[in-house]
């Protein structure tokens, strides 16, 4: 049974796209959804999630950094949706671990992807890390087009 849905977004047009997406799919299963976004470029940016009281709102801050506007922007839509939100925010150099870890981390028990329509967080996901995350989660993926 899921529970809650990973969906890893970046600051493009396919990444609204899994948003959306995601979120009817929660509202339809009654579940709750965790937003990530990967910067395997930028390792010195510290992780999120916020502390427990601090991840109510698209404003709070872990240790004073922002929530990334993608992550801010599917909190919005989906509190709006009345969809249970968490955001998370990892540097980790490896994005296939990452999101395994994440899922990990957080409960989740199907992974949202987006397959077409690229841009570069989609060429980054499905550029080489594809394989690499495939091969090595656990969870069911739901690939969308």
């Amino acid at each position: 049974m899921v529970k809650r849905l990973l969906v890893p977004v970046g600051d493009d047009e396919a990444s609204e796209h899994a948003m959306r997406a995601a979120i009817g799919l929660a509202c339809q299963l009654g579940v709750g959804i965790t937003g990530i976004v990967l910067t395997p470029m930028l390792p010195r940016l510290p992780a999120w999630p916020a502390p427990a009281g601090a991840r109510t709102a698209a404003s709070s801050s872990a240790g004073g950094v922002p929530m990334p506007p993608p992550l801010a922007r599917f909190q919005e839509l989906a509190w709006a949706a009345g969809v249970d939100f968490s955001a998370y925010h990892d540097p980790d150099p490896r994005p296939d671990q990452a999101l395994i870890d994440a899922a990990e981390a957080q409960g989740c028990d199907l992974m949202v992807l987006v397959a077409e329509g690229r841009g570069a967080f989609g060429e980054f996901l499905f550029g080489a890390q594809d394989r690499a995350v495939l091969a090595g989660c656990a969870l069911p993926l739901l690939v969308l087009r």
